[in-house]
């Protein structure tokens, strides 16, 4: 396998994104079917600045995390963690928020993207579990355990205006400041020691695998830059293009799960995934 030859005996760094969690049910944002209804999430500045914008996103949220923190590990995150333990693979940099990597039992993952199972208030810094505060927002809207209102495959709500109108929104517990989701926005930048965190795994590798990304945005694009600066070998698995497959040392437009479990079969003879 030639996947298997260009990783064998080397510390492999992996970047994974959307296209490692749709089989999970949890779709991509520019995979065939995406492509087909343009998303328009929330940016920064407008989650703010706006009040009626956040009680608008946190009453979609009210509704959408039981499904959203329910969501499994599929074939790829198992995969990759028995990778990880049996020593092929080391770190694992995902764009995803959705913690499925750890529940896969991967055990070095740095969320470049943070994650949607904590919020953080923007004024003390003080960090919540989102089940925590998902209690809260139903104490204060009752009314939302009742809600009926249908989700989109993406996950969205269509909430009416006069809804969202009424829903109240808690701050922080320490502070009483605004409280935000624990996730990079649009317009907002990955915090710099993550960044670097993510560098000095890419810079201690001796390939990197990309699984499930098509490197699009420059916060996951640019560790792909680092190995091709720093001449390491390149292996992208991705169904679609992807902004790095000029440089690629190897691409395969194939579906992950199929391809890591035979990675595994190739790296580790006689064991059967699963």
């Amino acid at each position: 396998m030639q996947l298997a030859e260009l990783l064998r005996g080397r510390r492999v760094a992996v970047l994974t994104g959307a296209g490692a969690s749709t089989d999970s049910g949890i779709p991509d944002y520019r995979g065939p079917v995406s492509r087909l209804k343009p998303r328009d999430p929330i940016k920064l500045h407008r989650f703010v600045g706006d009040a009626a914008a956040r009680a608008r996103y946190w009453a979609r949220s009210t509704v959408g995390w039981p499904r959203f923190r329910a969501f499994r590990p599929n074939r790829v995150h198992e995969a990759l963690a028995r990778l990880e333990r049996a020593g092929h693979l080391g770190a694992c940099i995902t764009q995803n928020v959705d913690r499925l990597h750890r529940k896969a039992g991967h055990e070095r993952v740095i969320e470049l993207h943070g994650s949607l199972f904590e919020a953080r208030c923007l004024d003390c810094g003080a960090h919540e579990a989102r089940d925590a505060l998902q209690a809260r927002l139903l104490a204060l809207n009752p009314d939302a355990a009742g809600w009926t209102y249908a989700l989109a495959p993406d996950g969205d709500v269509d909430i009416p205006d006069d809804v969202i109108g009424r829903f109240r929104v808690p701050p922080c517990a320490a502070c009483g400041g605004l409280l935000k989701p624990d996730v990079v926005f649009f317009g907002e930048n990955v915090p710099p020691a993550r960044v670097r965190a993510c560098y000095d795994e890419v810079d201690a590798a001796g390939a990197l695998l990309v699984v499930g990304s098509s490197l699009a945005v420059f916060s996951s694009y640019r560790f792909a830059l680092r190995a091709r600066d720093r001449d390491l070998p390149i292996a992208i698995i991705n169904q679609g293009d992807t902004r790095a497959d000029p440089f690629a040392t190897l691409r395969l437009d194939a579906p992950a799960a199929p391809t890591l479990e035979a990675l595994e079969r190739a790296l580790s003879p006689g064991r059967r995934p699963g």
